[in-house]
């Protein structure tokens, strides 16, 4: 059981801390549970702002594991009459190094930690322990983001024709949720630089207060993005990650606006690049 002071809203945090968990102890991941937004069990807790999600959150889960793993290894000793020097733990085993013959299971050692009267003297029961973790610095990722665009001289829509994202947010834990946090980036970026905007009237009457009037990226809309990566793992932190939740965000809007402002020949346009406005560019000039 895992209390984490991190509340997602999307990110798979759950999934990524009892990934954590599961291959700390080589345990099936099916046993670990991730609890969140408990104040009851985490008094303190300062959100999931700022991608720092795992570089924080996991990083102290992951000096809790170390904590707990070396009292086990010291339980693990005294059931296996050896040093706890000499224990190692591997596949969910507590065994003497260089010799995996002779081995405890994980929940033997976590059952026997909770039994006071057969534990070896000077070893405190249970298997609890609290730990924060506070970076010495920041852990920002990079990448480039690259995209080519055609745009209809009649209308004045634009279509993305390829799209191209490399990123860098090092060791990734779980590529899967590192590609879903890229692709939502993408597209909360691209529908920031293409569809939203806030429009108000002459008469300060604000014109886009629903779904109905405010644009928001569709899947049809949107390409299929060609997603690569670098690892460059980070100090920062003991689990060598980065931040990702923001990497598509980044560098998706900048890379639209300059893919259009390229295509029409001009500087700068103010976004949203809306078909209206690239319309009125386009005629402009011939």
């Amino acid at each position: 059981m895992v209390y984490t002071g991190i509340s997602p809203h999307g990110q798979g945090s759950e999934t990524t801390f009892a990934q954590i968990v599961s291959d700390e102890y080589g345990i099936p991941i099916e046993k670990v549970v991730i609890l969140h937004g408990d104040t009851d069990s985490t008094p303190e807790g300062r959100g999931t702002y700022a991608s720092r999600s795992t570089p924080v959150g996991g990083a102290a889960l992951f000096t809790a594991l170390q904590r707990l793993k070396e009292k086990m290894k010291h339980i693990a000793a005294s059931m296996l009459e050896a040093s706890a020097s000499d224990i190692t733990l591997q596949d969910g085993r507590f065994f003497v190094t260089g010799s995996p013959q002779k081995s405890v299971a994980f929940d033997e050692v976590a059952l026997l930690a909770n039994t006071s009267n057969s534990l070896a003297r000077g070893i405190e029961p249970g298997l609890e322990t609290t730990a924060f973790f506070e970076a010495e610095n920041f852990t920002f990722p990079f990448g480039t983001h690259i995209c080519a665009v055609e745009i209809d001289k009649d209308t004045g829509e634009v279509q993305i024709i390829r799209y191209v994202a490399v990123d860098d947010c090092g060791r990734q834990l779980n590529p899967m949720i590192v590609a879903g946090q890229i692709h939502g980036g993408l597209a909360q970026g691209i529908g920031q630089a293409l569809w939203e905007g806030v429009v108000y009237g002459e008469d300060g009457q604000l014109l886009t207060a629903s779904f109905m009037d405010y644009a928001l990226p569709l899947a049809p809309a949107l390409p299929v993005f060609e997603l690569d990566h670098t690892v460059t793992p980070t100090d920062v932190n003991p689990l060598g990650v980065k931040g990702v939740g923001e990497a598509g965000t980044i560098g998706s809007t900048p890379a639209i606006a300059a893919a259009v402002a390229d295509a029409l020949g001009v500087d700068y346009i103010e976004m949203p690049l809306s078909p209206e406005k690239l319309w009125s560019i386009i005629h402009q000039k011939q």
